[in-house]
């Protein structure tokens, strides 16, 4: 096991080290004066293009300019963002809360009333619970996300007026720029509630239910249909029928006993998809316009800020290690026969 994670961890670089040079090198596609130009605030400064390309060395070879550039990370310096107009180490920091508050929140929806739909599909095999669950999961993997979000979007905000997009009303942006809200973890939901204020939870968590809803839909079809597949198997197995020949209530044979190891593959499954959620949910955030990871890599992407592209990518790629690494201990650790070598 110990070798196992550090094996994986020993492939944290060359990960990392892969995705930001592949991305640095297709920056290098841009002529110098065109990255010149990212650094030039005033309309006045452009005639000194070539001052700039000198002082950051544009012209040098791409393997020189990404040593640097690793020198730099090493040093924690990430490099300035035009489009966030701050440092992209402050702008990781500043956006990556309203991402994880926006899976957390996916998640637990995605987990609760997955697992439950799959068990009592697969239970109630070829009735009426099981048709439901089967025409919802059809339905998520056929709806394209940002078809679904739209239609909420245009049903809930433009026709009921009920969960506006943004994360939060401006109202509550003056509550928690105030000096009597004391930030102590960055997540609004949290602090908000350590501060005592119910009013910017409430806001907050509105200002969430949209996007959590539709990031929830696709995932929760996937984790009723692996669920469902999971629980059948597991019921049609001799320990399960052995069970109920020894006269256990049927309640104590599923949950306990199928239950228990059809729920294993499913842990995977939510840990891969919690660090794709981590990973900046872009189309949502953008269709919701919510201050998230995903709408910083999307501006990045649109004012082809290469410092905030490769911020981003660097802490995609790291969560995504990290994150599956974390995924295959659960895994184990819910099934203590599986050992990782």
């Amino acid at each position: 096991m110990r070798r196992y994670i550090l094996r994986r961890l020993c492939l944290l670089p060359l990960v990392v080290l892969g995705v930001t040079f592949l991305l640095f090198f297709l920056t290098q596609r841009l002529s110098p004066e065109m990255r010149a130009s990212l650094y030039v605030k005033d309309p006045r400064q452009m005639g000194a293009l070539e001052e700039v390309i000198r002082e950051y060395g544009l012209r040098d070879n791409v393997f020189k300019q990404y040593g640097r550039w690793l020198v730099q990370v090493a040093h924690g310096d990430l490099g300035y963002s035009p489009s966030a107009n701050m440092p992209v180490a402050q702008a990781l920091k500043k956006y990556l809360p309203a991402t994880i508050q926006l899976a957390v929140v996916t998640m637990i929806l995605v987990v609760f009333f997955g697992v439950w739909f799959g068990a009592a599909s697969a239970v109630h095999k070829d009735r009426w619970q099981d048709f439901i669950a089967r025409f919802i999961s059809v339905g998520g993997f056929s709806l394209p996300i940002f078809v679904l979000g739209l239609i909420l979007l245009m049903i809930f905000y433009g026709k009921l007026g009920w969960f506006a997009p943004g994360g939060y009303s401006i109202q509550t942006d003056i509550i928690i720029h105030s000096s009597a809200f004391k930030t102590y973890t960055g997540f609004l939901l949290i602090d908000s509630l350590l501060n005592g204020d119910l009013r910017v939870f409430c806001d907050v968590f509105a200002h969430l239910v949209l996007p959590a809803v539709t990031l929830c839909i696709g995932s929760f079809a996937l984790m009723v249909r692996v669920m469902r597949s999971s629980m059948l198997e597991e019921l049609n197995k001799d320990y399960v029928r052995t069970a109920r020949a020894k006269g256990l209530r049927e309640y104590r044979v599923i949950y306990k006993h199928a239950g228990k190891n059809a729920i294993i593959p499913v842990i995977t499954l939510a840990g891969i998809q919690f660090i794709r959620l981590l990973g900046g949910t872009v189309i949502v955030e953008t269709i919701f316009d919510y201050p998230g990871i995903g709408r910083f890599g999307v501006l990045a992407a649109q004012q082809l800020d290469i410092a905030g592209i490769l911020g981003f990518s660097l802490m995609v790629a790291v969560l995504f290690v990290i994150g599956n690494l974390f995924s295959d201990i659960l895994y184990m650790a819910a099934d203590p026969r599986i050992r990782l070598e």
